[in-house]
């Protein structure tokens, strides 16, 4: 534990000097991936690969609207390497953790091969849903200059389904697809749940647009 808590300060402190100007993907992202991870991981999971993915899973994260979007995790696969060796980080595990970093992109498609980037994977996903994805969705768009929703159809009912144009049709494009995509049980049941909580919000988004 002393291992993971000294690791985890040497993680911050780098973070903290390096800091992401994607507000979507700053250090309480990071923090919170890894406390995320730490609740799906099981007692054979290598805790250490896990931490420091969590930690830089996102050290390259091109735009949404970036041609190179795909290529990301595969980017901050490397870059993330690079960082670890730097730092002395044990050379035995950089390849676990840089898997862990190139399977956790949705985009990237890439198959999780072990239990850590499962767990990895699954954690990063949860921050699309729940109260926190509800907000760093709208933060996104925001960047992306795209609309809240179509102002003649925001459900999509007669029209084609675009989330590069609006943020409420990124719900039904992708996030609420995730619990399907967890890749293990815990990441499931708590994916589940927050899921309903983006759902409840759209049954309150209609509510008021029909007042």
């Amino acid at each position: 534990m002393s291992d993971l808590i000294s690791w985890k300060s040497k993680f911050e402190s780098y973070l903290l000097d390096h800091p992401s100007e994607d507000g979507s993907h700053d250090l309480s992202h990071f923090q919170r991936v890894w406390k995320l991870a730490e609740k799906l991981s099981e007692p054979s999971t290598d805790a250490l690969t896990v931490l420091a993915a969590c930690y830089f899973h996102d050290i390259v994260s091109y735009p949404k609207d970036d041609p190179r979007r795909s290529q990301s995790s595969t980017d901050a696969g490397e870059k993330a390497a690079a960082i670890l060796m730097d730092m002395g980080f044990p050379e035995e595990k950089i390849p676990a953790v840089r898997h862990c970093i190139e399977a956790h992109s949705f985009s990237a498609n890439i198959e999780t091969r072990t239990l850590e980037a499962k767990v990895v994977q699954d954690a990063d996903r949860m921050e699309a849903l729940g109260a926190i994805g509800l907000a760093r969705t709208f933060y996104v768009s925001g960047l992306m200059k795209r609309m809240l929703f179509s102002p003649e159809d925001p459900f999509a009912k007669d029209r084609e389904l675009d989330d590069q144009k609006f943020a409420i049709d990124h719900f039904q494009v992708k996030l609420l697809k995730l619990p399907k995509t967890m890749k293990t049980e815990k990441g499931k049941l708590e994916a589940e749940k927050r899921a309903r909580v983006l759902s409840r919000f759209l049954e309150d988004l209609a509510d008021e647009l029909s007042d």
